[in-house]
């Protein structure tokens, strides 16, 4: 596995070695020995998700205040453009973002700690997103910070055009209003 650093040091993308051939391929998605050797994370996983959107939806920004998830994070059909927001008051990257284009075709990962609020776009027809959480899911601690909030100035490929929301996301709070982690 390739470890590739973005601009927030502790979000990292990764890349599985891919086996391919004319029948099609292999790859190992998980395990953790090789994330904890490679990547540093040995954080322990306790629940999978996996949704199916069509092309704009948008969801997110999301976060746990009180339960936070490290999330790993990949696309098994379609393309999406994730982005990992920190909200770690105490951090450096603190108010900072950083969005990848994740794919079944680049068969990339990403990992988002603990402290983060992710959402992600769906720019292909349909997509199918995948994640991996180190906590459970608690709705009663569950935020969600506005996806256009102003001061953030996260750039989503839309095209002009905007983005399908469900209710709760289109209530997000703005950055300087978020109840954020220490």
């Amino acid at each position: 596995m390739q470890v590739i650093p973005t601009a927030i040091p502790d979000v990292l993308i990764l890349e599985p070695k891919v086996f391919g051939d004319d029948r099609g391929f292999f790859y190992e998605s998980f395990n953790q020995r090789v994330l904890a050797q490679t990547a540093g994370i040995d954080d322990a996983f306790v629940q999978d998700n996996h949704s199916r959107s069509v092309k704009n939806v948008l969801r997110g920004l999301h976060y746990q205040i009180k339960q936070p998830q490290g999330k790993l994070v990949r696309v098994v059909v379609g393309e999406v453009y994730d982005v990992a927001v920190d909200i770690r008051q105490s951090s450096p990257t603190f108010g900072k973002w950083v969005g990848i284009h994740l794919s079944a075709a680049n068969k990339r990962m990403l990992w988002i700690p603990k402290g983060f609020a992710h959402g992600f776009l769906v720019l292909s027809d349909v997509a199918e997103f995948l994640y991996k959480t180190t906590d459970y899911y608690d709705p009663s601690s569950e935020r969600s910070l506005r996806w256009d909030d102003p001061s953030l100035a996260i750039t989503w490929p839309l095209n002009g055009t905007h983005p399908s929301l469900s209710a709760k996301d289109s209530q997000g709070q703005l950055f300087s209003q978020l109840e954020v982690f220490a």
